[in-house]
């Protein structure tokens, strides 16, 4: 009888290690679809695109033209009064149509862009206003924006100066303003929020067009590489938030940087939840 109890004890002893090993074994089995599924969670990314914008009003026949100074030799350093005149175009209006609720959008109003030096550009919404110049030769670009920042590309809506300003100024820039010449515009700052998703890419270019087999412009985003090869604006979309480094380069048709001061161009914008 006590024989017969051991024996019983053995064979319940023997199920229950066969039964740990089946439900370790599942467990074994299941571990490699696991730590793939997750392995795939952690390695996916966004990827950064740039697509042409499209929709927004022409404004083929609008005009910009700068009345003063009258002379670009300006002797006297310090701030100086810029006078515009604009037709066919309002400033402080809104721009009509879906991006201005796309794109980051100024509640100002439509605006001239201001660039001097091909540095960051200063927005204006009325025609008259004072800006401190130091002395030395600048080169002045100004065009007309839309409301949320999109240039207005036509060949009266620019204008292109050089003011030497100072008794002796000094050129330290050495541009030719006659030759092909790529202008930085957007994007530019801090972005926050739903103006993280979809950030305007933006520039003027001057005395050249871009094409598949001529110019292009070469802009690199995060590392990543883009041709464009029509002067349009563009829409970069898939940014990380932080620190976002923006290059442009104007490229002849071998892909090789075209000489000139301001044609090779590096910034920097924030995206901010």
């Amino acid at each position: 009888m006590k024989t017969a109890r051991v024996f019983i004890i053995m064979l319940f002893l023997i199920a229950g290690i066969s039964s740990c090993k089946e439900e370790k074994k599942d467990s074994t089995q299941k571990t490699p679809e696991n730590t793939e599924v997750k392995k795939s969670v952690e390695t996916k990314k966004v990827k950064i695109t740039l697509e042409k914008l499209e929709g927004s009003p022409a404004y083929t026949d609008a005009v910009l033209a700068m009345e003063a100074p009258t002379n670009t030799k300006i002797e006297n350093v310090g701030e100086v009064d810029f006078n515009f005149t604009v037709n066919n175009y309002n400033l402080g209006e809104q721009t009509d149509g879906p991006n201005a609720k796309l794109l980051a959008n100024s509640g100002k109003g439509q605006h001239i862009h201001f660039i001097l030096n091909n540095q960051p550009y200063s927005a204006h919404y009325t025609p008259t206003f004072k800006k401190e110049i130091p002395e030395g030769v600048h080169h002045l670009v100004a065009f007309l924006s839309r409301s949320f920042h999109e240039s207005v590309k036509n060949e009266n809506s620019v204008v292109v100066k050089k003011l030497e300003v100072g008794k002796n100024p000094q050129d330290t820039h050495g541009l030719d303003m006659d030759a092909p010449t790529l202008i930085y515009s957007r994007p530019k700052g801090t972005y926050k929020g739903k103006d993280t998703e979809n950030l305007l890419l933006d520039f003027f270019v001057l005395n050249t067009t871009l094409s598949k087999t001529g110019h292009k412009v070469k802009a690199t985003i995060n590392g990543e590489e883009f041709m464009i090869t029509e002067w349009a604006p563009h829409i970069i979309k898939g940014l990380p938030k932080g620190k976002v480094v923006i290059q442009l380069e104007l490229v002849d048709e071998n892909g090789k940087l075209i000489p000139g001061a301001f044609n090779k161009v590096t910034r920097t914008v924030t995206l901010t939840e």
